[in-house]
């Protein structure tokens, strides 16, 4: 896929719509960039801009954008809550997707230099694009503000990194970088800009001075008033959400504010944000309050709800969560987003990808899927209500692994298109043979690694299957014994691709990571590695045939044995015979009379009860095996009651239950 950095630029204007607009417009008009938001705050007289696109075409859109506001913003005039230096104060540059941090610093290092040549303006160089540990942080670079600049650019130490050390009284300075995602959020508050400050210090990782540090780290805060709209704010920004997330800084600033007998109205997010730190403050309050939602439509607005993100203006996921916006401008939305019958043509080409592996993703998200949509369906009503807890518990990991899975389809095949580009790179050279080789093995791995990673993700699967099957809804058995069977087409389809790719492989260092795959021909001999020797146990045990039920053995012929791997000294499962001799010898009891195949009428609700029983306990202990064994063995254990029980009243108990 290609490159994409975030531009995040902050101007100094947020009243005017004319010097914004015209700011946007420069941003816009730039060849392959993509302007996601405009957050323009009046009170702090600032605009938040974020676009996305290649390196290059990111550093030509903040220089458009530039050279605008050098025409529109007069910073002499300039006055705002928000701390500033500059009339483009600061322009951060973001790593979103194939991209490293060091291109990042790149792009801010040649941004950097073009301006201060272009403007004959001050720049100075911050976070992963820092020259000087010092500058490292925003804060200490904007310490004093625009107004302290004359002194300050004065002093040897901080001579910019580029352009003039002299005060450009219109301009002022600007600072720019490469950082991980910030997130720009705001907790509202009905109190005086003081008291929101004191909170501000209290949570700030600088706390309030070095002998008296914060509590949050990678976290900066500071406390305003908006006159707007007559409320208070500790303005935060979020250096590092997953050391510090989104949630925690909220319930944070809610215990100190409850200790001042102040009240929280909500809060606000200013530009965009992760989608992952929604999901992350999702997860917190569905565990903090013992919740049960699957779906991330309903996760994301369960924090909207939860932090008030709609307090001051509607809150709409699709514009404001990055990776929604980037989805919906790329003009490819992969495999997954064609219709079903685009990606079986797509399949069906004369292409090598997507192929066997894309499919099996396919499948395992299927599998995956089946498996959730059992667990649901035995999820939330009255006649099952004693097993909610455990299909809460259950359903989870087949829904997460669904959307992986998914995931993998358009993953497996970018990897080994990733494997063929390199195949067509020069090779005239000794230089070029070994760049060539090198991507090749490369391209290699991570063909590998997409399967082994579903491989991974399907063993995992296993254990909550086999529970799901003693307790699922009993309507459901079809599709359980489908999802098993899709599952273990997954992780086969998994088990070659590794194998065909892993062969080619040179680095002996990376092949005993995966395992010795050395005599590994057929799923038989598959002990060289643990991961998909894990996934593949499952499926090891191959059912012997004598003495079942025609129609039981024609379900057993029907499957794949000569690919299942035998194990040795596994019994054969006659859990049909033990339920037929159980349920006749209890029978027995009840009525006090010798078994002679029929079951008095009037005994034929305890016995219903005690088939139920006795499947689900036929289901528990044949899952050991396989989970298609253990829904084939229940039935033919119901199947063979019918048969041989004369009573016609029980027989229909038999065949409704």
């Amino acid at each position: 896929m290609a490159k994409l950095v975030e531009c995040v630029p902050n101007f100094s204007e947020g009243n005017n719509k004319e010097v914004i607009d015209a700011v946007a417009q420069a941003i816009s008009q730039t060849s392959g960039c993509v302007l996601l938001d405009v957050d323009a705050g009046p009170s702090t007289n600032r605009t938040v801009y974020t676009f996305v696109g290649s390196p290059e075409a990111v550093v030509e859109g903040a220089l458009s954008a530039a050279r605008v506001a050098a025409q529109l913003i007069d910073m002499s005039r300039h006055s705002g809550e928000h701390p500033r230096m500059g009339a483009l104060d600061v322009c951060p540059f973001v790593p979103v997707r194939n991209v490293s941090m060091d291109e990042c610093v790149t792009c801010a290092h040649i941004f950097g230099q073009r301006l201060a040549a272009e403007l004959s303006v001050p720049v100075y160089l911050y976070g992963a694009a820092a020259r000087d540990e010092s500058r490292k942080a925003l804060p200490s670079i904007r310490a004093g503000e625009y107004e302290a600049l004359p002194e300050k650019l004065a002093k040897p130490e901080w001579s910019p990194d580029f352009g003039p050390p002299t005060f450009v009284p219109r301009w002022g300075a600007t600072v720019t970088g490469a950082r991980t995602f910030l997130i720009a959020y705001n907790i509202n508050l009905l109190c005086t800009k003081e008291l929101a400050h004191r909170i501000a210090l209290n949570i700030r990782e600088q706390g309030r001075g070095p002998n008296q540090p914060g509590r949050l780290k990678k976290v900066q805060g500071i406390g305003w008033y908006l006159e707007e709209e007559n409320m208070a704010q500790v303005s935060t920004n979020l250096l590092d959400f997953e050391t510090t997330p989104l949630h925690t800084v909220y319930e944070e600033i809610c215990r100190d504010a409850q200790k001042l007998n102040l009240p929280v109205v909500g809060s606000q997010l200013v530009g965009l944000i992760p989608k992952k730190a929604m999901l992350d403050a999702a997860e917190f309050y569905i565990k903090k309050e013992k919740l049960f939602i699957l779906e991330e439509e309903q996760k994301i607005r369960l924090v909207v709800s939860r932090l008030g993100l709609d307090s001051l203006s509607p809150f709409h996921p699709r514009e404001r969560i990055i990776e929604y916006l980037v989805e919906a401008g790329e003009v490819d939305g992969g495999l997954v987003a064609r219709p079903l019958g685009a990606f079986v043509r797509a399949v069906g080409a004369r292409s090598a990808a997507p192929g066997g592996g894309s499919v099996s993703a396919a499948a395992g998200a299927l599998g995956a899927a089946l498996g959730s949509m059992v667990g649901l369906m035995s999820y939330g009503k009255r006649q099952f209500e004693d097993l909610d807890p455990i299909m809460r518990r259950l359903i989870p990991p087949f829904h997460e692994a669904m959307e992986e899975l998914v995931a993998m389809v358009d993953a497996d095949s970018r990897a080994f298109s990733s494997y063929m580009e390199a195949m067509k790179l020069p090779k005239n050279t000794p230089e070029e043979q070994e760049r060539r080789m090198s991507a090749m093995q490369q391209g290699l791995k991570i063909a590998v690694g997409v399967p082994y990673g579903l491989a991974e993700k399907v063993s995992g699967l296993w254990p909550g299957l086999k529970e799901l099957a003693r307790h699922c809804n009993l309507a459901c058995k079809s599709d359980i014994q489908v999802g098993a069977k899709m599952l273990e087409a997954a992780v086969f389809g998994a088990y070659f691709n590794v194998m065909i790719n892993l062969k080619d492989i040179t680095d002996e260092k990376f092949k005993l990571v995966i395992g010795d795959y050395r005599g590994c021909v057929t799923p038989t001999k598959a002990h060289h590695n643990h991961t998909l020797q894990c996934a593949l146990l499952p499926l090891r045990d191959t059912v012997v045939l004598a003495q079942v039920p025609a129609l039981v053995a024609l379900q057993f012929a029907l499957l794949p044995l000569q690919d299942t791997l035998v194990l040795a000294q596994v019994p054969t499962l006659v859990v049909w015979q033990s339920a037929l001799h159980t349920l006749l010898h209890l029978a027995s009891t009840l009525t006090g009379t010798p078994h002679q195949g029929i079951i008095p009428t009037g005994t034929r609700s305890t016995i219903r009860s005690m088939i139920r029983s006795t499947i689900r306990r036929s289901i528990a202990n044949t899952m050991e095996a396989s989970p298609l064994v253990a829904q084939a063995a229940a039935q033919a254990a119901a199947l063979t009651l019918t048969e041989h029980l004369a009573c016609p009243t029980c027989s229909a108990v038999i065949s409704k239950t």
